[in-house]
């Protein structure tokens, strides 16, 4: 068997030796990978979804938009900085399983409080390793994303996994985020990881904020302190009256994961607001406020999975790049007239974002925190920040 990647110490090439499990991933359309298994030992079914970025591992599991989803990543080695807590994006991975070509055992970071992979098994995801990751796009890129098993078990074979893949259920007509966001109001301080030599400087006067879970990443919430917010996330249950009720400068409508056509009640409550008070939505919350303004949702053959997708900014010309992680696109000729289309994706010519300034709305299907990815689009969060102190009610 040979090991890719870097030189393995002693350590990693025998427990990589020792009997490794096999595992396989089936597709419903009857494609069959072969690799090996790590973590725990279980078929488990979701939507096969890649994603291009090159770091940001842990930020990718952790984060709740890939509920329901099987996460293959391109990059050539995984777990080489570990794991530690400030860089998790929630309290557990929410990805079902995870597929790479190559898992580095012994992690080289100073920041690293654990292997990347004992994470994983302790927390009890299905991992699968030594995967020809290149093919896997390939036929996802032809087939689209859809159902899969991935088995690390010796109880479901490549016929059984096949069958399984094509009962799974994709994420259409799926509201999963109400499986993600909170269930309580809480209120969130912390601020994005500096350096003790670099504090973080606020504003001297805060702005109050609420957010509305979908299934939030903890680097929005984060970037949100950086510019002066005081934050408050609440459930995607919450009536207008309750958000009103915590005298918000402005609300957020997050990311999240599944159907947004599915997600009822945000859109609701994003129709009860608009209007009221500024409004951002971010990939979920993108879609959520399209659809609040009378727009359609269509989903995307394989979606935008990566920290390296280039967006136009249509008033200035400049091109962001950008980090994504969706499948679901806001149909631009279902858009009202009188909303304007801010960015476009040059990759396929998707909406990237949209603006209705007389209700103070704006919305961005990619991520401008930025983690992981770059950071091209962090001046929207300033300029949400700077919409909130101008808004007149």
């Amino acid at each position: 068997m040979l090991l890719s990647g870097p030189m393995k110490s002693g350590l990693q090439v025998s427990r990589l030796l020792a009997q490794p499990r096999p595992a396989l991933l089936a597709l419903a359309d009857g494609s069959v990978f072969h690799g090996f298994a790590a973590g725990a030992p279980a078929a488990v079914a979701g939507e096969v979804v890649f994603n291009t970025a090159m770091t940001g591992y842990q930020e990718m599991v952790t984060d709740p938009s890939y509920h329901g989803q099987i996460l293959c990543l391109t990059t050539s080695h995984v777990g080489q900085v570990g794991v530690n807590e400030i860089d998790a994006e929630s309290d557990r991975p929410w990805a079902r399983a995870l597929v790479v070509q190559d898992l580095d055992l012994e992690p080289s970071s100073w920041r690293s409080e654990e292997s990347f992979e004992r994470w994983l098994e302790s927390r009890g995801v299905t991992v699968g390793w030594g995967f020809d990751v290149r093919a896997i796009v390939r036929r996802i890129r032809e087939a689209g994303a859809v159902p899969g098993v991935l088995s690390a078990t010796d109880d479901v074979d490549a016929e059984q996994a096949v069958a399984m893949a094509r009962q799974a259920q994709g994420t259409d007509g799926c509201d999963l985020a109400c499986e993600v966001a909170c269930e309580k109001t809480y209120t969130w301080s912390e601020g994005p990881w500096r350096s003790p030599s670099h504090p973080m400087s606020l504003p001297e006067v805060p702005q109050d904020v609420v957010v509305v879970d979908l299934g939030v990443k903890r680097s929005i919430l984060r970037r949100l302190v950086a510019e002066g917010f005081n934050v408050t996330v609440v459930p995607p249950t919450t009536t207008v009256d309750q958000v009103l009720a915590h005298d918000p400068a402005g609300v957020l409508f997050s990311n999240g994961p599944g159907d947004p056509a599915a997600v009822v009640g945000a859109r609701a409550l994003a129709e009860s607001l608009l209007g009221r008070l500024p409004l951002l939505g971010i990939c979920l919350g993108h879609q959520i406020l399209g659809l609040a303004l009378g727009a359609r949702t269509v989903k995307l053959p394989f979606g935008h999975h990566g920290g390296n997708h280039p967006v136009r900014e249509l008033a200035t010309g400049k091109v962001l790049i950008t980090a994504q992680n969706h499948n679901y696109a806001v149909e631009e000729a279902s858009l009202p007239r009188e909303v304007v289309i801010t960015h476009v994706n040059l990759t396929d010519g998707t909406v990237e974002g949209l603006a209705l300034p007389r209700l103070g709305l704006e919305a961005v299907q990619f991520h401008p925190e930025a983690a992981p990815g770059p950071n091209d689009a962090l001046g929207l969060m300033t300029g949400f920040a700077e919409r909130c102190r101008s808004f007149v009610r």
